[in-house]
């Protein structure tokens, strides 16, 4: 059994969400969100979300991380940001030697659902469906937890194919 946790990166936001697979079968764990102070400076609030998703690590010892690509907004500026906070989520796992795996939004939407372009309200029925005592407690613990279900379905392929790449 693994213990896998899925981030939703965000500035404001960032979503969490913690499963166990067991070959096939799915275990919901835990989800939620951390929070970022809007009126704080943008360092600082980057070390807010850093030490938050940290304390989750802690709490709850994945084996694995799953976090979503950035994808390019039409502003720069927000993108930009995005990408800050996304570090800032990234490498909590890494400073806990924690491997991070990274997945576009399609393919989290088409892993979860079936359709790289599902619509929030499909993937959040999905998720429900797959994770039946999943507490779903924000918008982005259930990306979080499509994430780390995407991550489950797809990290024996990808453990194949580093290993076969080492060798």
């Amino acid at each position: 059994m693994v213990r896998i946790i899925g981030l939703d990166p965000g500035l404001r936001n960032t979503g969490w969400g913690i499963i166990e697979a067991e070959g096939t079968r799915l275990i919901y764990v835990a989800d939620g969100a951390v929070h970022s102070e809007a009126d704080a400076p943008l360092a600082e609030r980057l070390l807010q979300i850093h030490k938050q998703v940290l304390a989750v690590l802690k709490e709850f010892a994945p084996d694995e991380a799953a976090i979503e690509e950035t994808f390019v907004n039409v502003d720069a500026r927000a993108t930009l940001k995005l990408g800050q906070a996304r570090g800032a989520v990234m490498m909590a796992p890494a400073v806990m030697g924690i491997p991070v795996s990274e997945y576009a939004p399609n393919q989290i939407k088409k892993s979860v659902v079936g359709a790289g372009h599902a619509e929030k309200q499909q993937v959040k029925h999905m998720v429900k469906v797959l994770l039946p005592k999943a507490a779903l407690k924000t918008a982005d613990s259930i990306d979080a937890l499509a994430i780390a279900i995407c991550h489950a379905h797809h990290r024996g392929a990808r453990s194949l194919a580093e290993a076969l790449a080492r060798s």
